[in-house]
């Protein structure tokens, strides 16, 4: 098993048990009721609770390097690939976040055609390739695996002004603490 893929399936777990202790369930959504998943418990009218599933049979970003001709550290493939599971909320250093992850085979292309347009927009910039892996309370600002430098940054969209947030994404993950509810 990987580093990404231990340090992301050691959150997940983190976070369900987070869950688990505050509510005695585990995670819930709002905004993922009625789209399937074979992440789901259970559902209900306006909310549903689930638990991560591994991603059967195997995803990759192959259609992102192969769009855009590039080659994607093994890191990005790994956190993007690993597992189906509801966006996880948390915090870095007391800053909220929250972690992006593919609800479904379905939610999954999105995510890639999202990534390919990210890449291409970093193209046309002339900005160093990244890929995004959390989104933070500042619209204008993401966290973004640099994939030169295999560093995570919170990333300025639009801009090349990065500032760096661990050495790597299994690194991240580690310094992250979870929020549930």
């Amino acid at each position: 098993m990987s580093d990404t893929r231990s340090a992301l399936a050691a959150f997940t777990r983190q976070y369900c048990q987070r869950w688990q202790e505050q509510f005695g369930h585990g995670p819930q959504s709002s905004e993922l009721a009625g789209i399937p998943s074979p992440c789901i418990v259970s559902a209900g009218e306006d909310q549903v609770e689930w638990q991560p599933v591994a991603c059967e049979p195997a995803a990759d970003l192959s259609a992102v390097e192969r769009a855009l001709e590039i080659t994607l550290q093994p890191g990005a493939h790994q956190f993007w690939c690993s597992q189906y599971a509801g966006d996880m909320d948390a915090t870095l250093e007391g800053k909220p976040l929250t972690l992006l992850q593919a609800w479904s085979e379905e939610d999954f292309l999105r995510a890639e055609e999202n990534l390919i347009g990210h890449l291409v927009m970093q193209r046309r910039l002339k900005i160093s390739p990244t890929v995004f892996l959390a989104t933070t309370d500042d619209e204008l600002q993401i966290i973004s695996f640099c994939n030169l430098t295999g560093e995570v940054v919170l990333e300025k969209l639009g801009t090349p002004h990065r500032t760096t947030l661990a050495r790597g994404i299994d690194e991240f993950l580690q310094l992250l603490t979870p929020v549930a509810g």
